[in-house]
Order: structure tokens, then C-alpha cells, then sequence
């Protein structure tokens, strides 16, 4: 993967004042970046298996300023293996400080809007393994979704209710820690879905409490 392909992805995906940082990052320990379509149970990724080039992917639908953040939560994932391989936690005290080492330059006024700027502030004090754990910031960067209009965040319908995603349809089930259990219905299959998921299509559950 070369610089003109990066940059390209940046410029597509990144506010405008972070996007020669981002591409600095890359620059210092190269990785192929890779676009995927929304993914029910992450945002992003990143892997690094023998013989093969890292690989980094962030999903498309993201708005600039959780696309930013995502991005280098992972290249952090990336740089901490670099430097000590596997013998940290992957979301240990090691990657908290990289991470917040890598957003730092980028934490600003000028590049993010201040509900959030004030909100990612406090959250990098001890950044969690998930963004969507932090609820507050999750709405925050809601708020600037291109299509939140439409949807509705998972954590605020009742056990039971029916919902689409990602065109797929869904029975919410039990919270497991940041998580709703979710049973696809065609399939009867269960799936780990974020409680800020942003879903569509709802069918309320009526059943009694």
C-alpha cells in the first residue's frame, strides 16, 4: 500500500486538519489500511499474523471525528506491538498511554466540535477498550452520524423488541456488559451488538414487566 492510496482514504474519512498527522503515523510504521463495510460488532481492527503485512480496518460509515478516533485507537494497537509484541494486555496501561500519546496532537478545539472535544477529554484520562462504553461520548459523536435521524440507539428500546441492522433483523436480548445479546430471527443465531448501535426499523417489544 503506498502514500497516495492512504492519503486518499484520509482525505475521505478524517477531518481535514488531522489528515497529515494521520498520515505522519502511517508514515513511522506502515500498515495496510483497509475500508470495510459496517460490521455489527466493531468499528475497527487491527491484525497482525506471521508472514503477512499488518492490517488495519476501520468501518466506512463512520462520521469524520469517530473515524479519527477509531483510527488511532488502532494504529496504537499497532505501535504497542511494535514495541513489546504480545506481552501486554491489548488494552492495558501500555496501549492507554500510546493512545493517548498518538490523540493527543489531534485533541483540539479546532479539529473537533466542542460536545465532544470536552467529552474525549475526560474519556482519555483511562481510555476504555470500546468507545461505545463511554455512553456520553457515543451520543456525542451520535449527533454528527449522517443519517442518526433514521435510526435509534439499542440501549434505549426494551428487552424483546424487534429491530433491523445492517439490513438484518434482530430480537434485543440481555445486557452483557457493553453489549446487548441479539438473536438474529431468520437464523436463530446470537450476536454480540454494542448498546449504542444506532438500528432502524423498530418494532417495540409489549411484553409485560
Amino acid at each position: 500500500m503506498n502514500e497516495n492510496q492512504v492519503l486518499s482514504i484520509l482525505n475521505s474519512h478524517v477531518p481535514e486538519k488531522s489528515i497529515g498527522y494521520c498520515l505522519s503515523l502511517w508514515k513511522e510504521k506502515p500498515f495496510r489500511l483497509h475500508i470495510t463495510k459496517s460490521r455489527q460488532t466493531k468499528i475497527g481492527d487491527f491484525t497482525c499474523k506471521p508472514g503477512e503485512p499488518v492490517r488495519i480496518t476501520v468501518n466506512d460509515d463512520l462520521n469524520p471525528y469517530l473515524f479519527l478516533v477509531t483510527y488511532i485507537h488502532e494504529v496504537a494497537h499497532h505501535y504497542v506491538f511494535q514495541q513489546v509484541g504480545n506481552r501486554v494486555e491489548p488494552h492495558g496501561k501500555y496501549w492507554q498511554q500510546t493512545f493517548a500519546q498518538l490523540l493527543k496532537p489531534v485533541l483540539t478545539a479546532e479539529i473537533f466540535p466542542e460536545r465532544i472535544f470536552h467529552l474525549l477529554n475526560r474519556h482519555m484520562q483511562q481510555p476504555m477498550a470500546s468507545t461505545f462504553a463511554d455512553v456520553e461520548l457515543t451520543k456525542a459523536f451520535r449527533e454528527f452520524d449522517h443519517n442518526a435521524h433514521a435510526h435509534i440507539v439499542l440501549s434505549s428500546l426494551a428487552e424483546g423488541s424487534i429491530f433491523q441492522l445492517n439490513g438484518r433483523t434482530f430480537k434485543k436480548g440481555k445486557l452483557r456488559r457493553t453489549r446487548f445479546l441479539c438473536a438474529e430471527v431468520k437464523s436463530k443465531r446470537q450476536y454480540l451488538v454494542p448498546a449504542e448501535a444506532l438500528v432502524n426499523n423498530v418494532q417495540l417489544s409489549f411484553e409485560l414487566i
